[in-house]
């Protein structure tokens, strides 16, 4: 069979031959390990906080929908928060139980959130190291 007279000439270009690389050297950042310890210390200082102020959250839902304190759950959650209340179960007495559990516990779970904050930003400010500084200098000619 013949081959038609429009058909495509493929033409094969020379092979462009790239001078050997002699040596390769892999430009790393030396405080990586450091930054992904302080990333995950400060991951866990922020979950468990947050737990803290959740769990805190979650008794004030409790006692404000007259949750029965006889109830497993509600038992349970009664005992974390007072563990985690910072101390501040009995800060403010008023007369009425629900007025006095949503503002300690408020207080104290909105402390949590603080405390976890306030500790990552000194943790990740005094950890890692500051942003290099690349100094440049002009010479004067007299």
């Amino acid at each position: 069979m013949a081959e038609p007279a429009y058909a495509e000439r493929r033409v094969s270009e020379p092979a462009i031959a790239e001078p050997p690389i002699a040596e390769q050297e892999e430009i790393g950042d030396p405080d990586q390990q450091r930054r992904k310890t302080v990333n995950v210390v400060c991951t866990v200082i922020n979950v468990l906080c947050a737990l803290f102020a959740v769990v805190l959250a979650l008794h004030i839902i409790l006692v404000l929908g007259s949750a029965n304190q006889s109830n497993g759950f509600a038992s349970m959650i009664n005992s974390w928060s007072s563990a985690v209340s910072l101390g501040l179960r009995d800060l403010f007495v008023p007369a009425n139980e629900k007025v006095r559990t949503f503002l300690n516990d408020g207080l104290a779970a909105i402390l949590w959130l603080v405390i976890a904050a306030l500790l990552t930003y000194l943790i990740r400010k005094f950890a890692l190291p500051g942003p290099r500084r690349v100094s440049h200098y002009r010479r004067v000619w007299r």
